[in-house]
């Protein structure tokens, strides 16, 4: 029997388990819900910018000109300094001349021979001539004195070209500088047989204009002509880009050149193509076998979609980016970042105009999670349709 307000154990039971689920409830109740993250996007948009593609390259000299002797003799006599600038027409060397001297006088005196033959043979001609016609000489007789006239003739060009060569040979013997420039050291001194156009005595090196010489992928090459042909690259014509150089310790160089020079074909041992591009050089700042690097100005690329390179991050297959999908929920985007410039990648594949790109906060989310977007206010503003800085080399 049970007493009446008394609560048996059965009840007692019941009632703290109804308590307990009450407590539960309340608990639950007072626990808030996750927030949603709030991630600082950027909104893609399509900008035209300079196309500055940027190169390794390395100077060298306009006119690199041999100096050599023309004749073979004893180099007597060395006259410019060394590393120093010449100017066209200063001595350079000079060979013994006394041999060559002698040889002009011999060969004076072999033209004063032939002509002396050839006065005597054209008189001899003109008195047998008139005797023909009496019959007091044979046809023989006049024959042998035209045939002697014709070989005078002959024998007097020849010494006159013997003497020609001898007058040559004696001027070559002072070597002079065919160009303005700078010299190098000499490869021989004096007291050396110097052997005609073989010897190679020094170099002359005309350093203005200068040419840096660079080359380009056949990759990017091909790539260069489709992007021609669908007009995402626009502006100056091939001849019509100029080049900046960036020297070893990131100063430029103040003057622009021209490109005047693209192979015809294909370095069949690197796939590669060159070129080159002609620098002015009044101060002689550029001296030859400098690596620079070049930067071809002048065109423009459009289309061009840039965002912060924080916002790119690398997947299983490549460089992927989040962007903020329907609903504000997060999506997984494949892209292709070919270059950067300055702190923005650039995007050539994967987004599309008006997509909002998660720049920060990505450890916040997940693919289909929802996100609250608010506009980005870091220092890449590549939505707001800002510049950036020059194109660095492709990566």
């Amino acid at each position: 029997m049970f007493r009446a307000g008394v609560p048996s154990g059965a009840g007692l039971v019941l009632m703290t388990a109804l308590a307990v689920l009450s407590g539960c409830k309340q608990e639950a109740a007072s626990t808030p819900a996750r927030p949603v993250p709030e991630v600082p996007v950027v909104t893609v948009t399509p900008q035209t910018m300079p196309d500055e593609p940027e190169f390794i390259g390395q100077t060298e000299a306009s006119r690199p000109v041999e100096i050599r002797s023309q004749v073979t003799g004893i180099l007597k006599q060395r006259f410019f300094a060394e590393g120093r600038d010449v100017k066209q027409g200063d001595r350079l060397y000079q060979i013994d001349p006394i041999p060559f001297k002698a040889a002009v006088s011999s060969a004076t005196a072999k033209v004063a021979q032939a002509e002396a033959r050839l006065v005597q043979a054209r008189q001899n001609l003109a008195r047998v001539k008139p005797l023909l016609a009496e019959q007091a000489v044979s046809q023989k007789d006049v024959d042998d004195a035209v045939a002697e006239e014709l070989a005078a003739k002959a024998a007097l060009e020849g010494a006159k070209g013997d003497l020609v060569k001898a007058k040559f040979d004696l001027d070559n013997t002072l070597i002079t500088a065919p160009i303005s420039g700078r010299i190098e050291r000499s490869r021989l001194y004096e007291g050396r047989l110097i052997s005609a156009q073989t010897d190679l005595l020094t170099t002359v090196h005309q350093l203005d204009p200068m040419y840096v010489n660079a080359s380009a992928p056949e990759t990017f090459v091909l790539k260069r002509l489709r992007e021609r042909a669908a007009k995402r690259i626009q502006g100056a014509s091939l001849y019509e880009l100029r080049g900046v150089i960036t020297f070893a310790d990131g100063s430029t160089y103040p003057h622009e050149g021209k490109l005047d020079l693209l192979e015809v074909g294909a370095r069949t041992a690197t796939g590669t193509r060159d070129f080159r591009v002609t620098f002015p050089n009044p101060d002689n700042v550029l001296f030859p076998g400098q690596f620079v690097k070049v930067r071809m100005v002048g065109s423009v690329r459009t289309g061009v979609i840039l965002v912060p390179q924080g916002a790119v991050q690398q997947g299983p297959k490549g460089p992927i980016v989040f962007v903020v999908g329907a609903d504000n929920k997060v999506e997984i985007r494949d892209v292709l970042a070919t270059s950067w410039r300055g702190s923005q990648w650039s995007i050539e594949e994967g987004l599309r105009e008006g997509e909002q790109v998660i720049v920060e906060g990505l450890h916040l989310i997940a693919p289909g999670s929802p996100v609250r977007p608010v506009p980005y206010k870091g220092g890449d503003q590549a939505a707001a349709g800002q510049p950036a800085a020059k194109a660095e080399p492709a990566k």
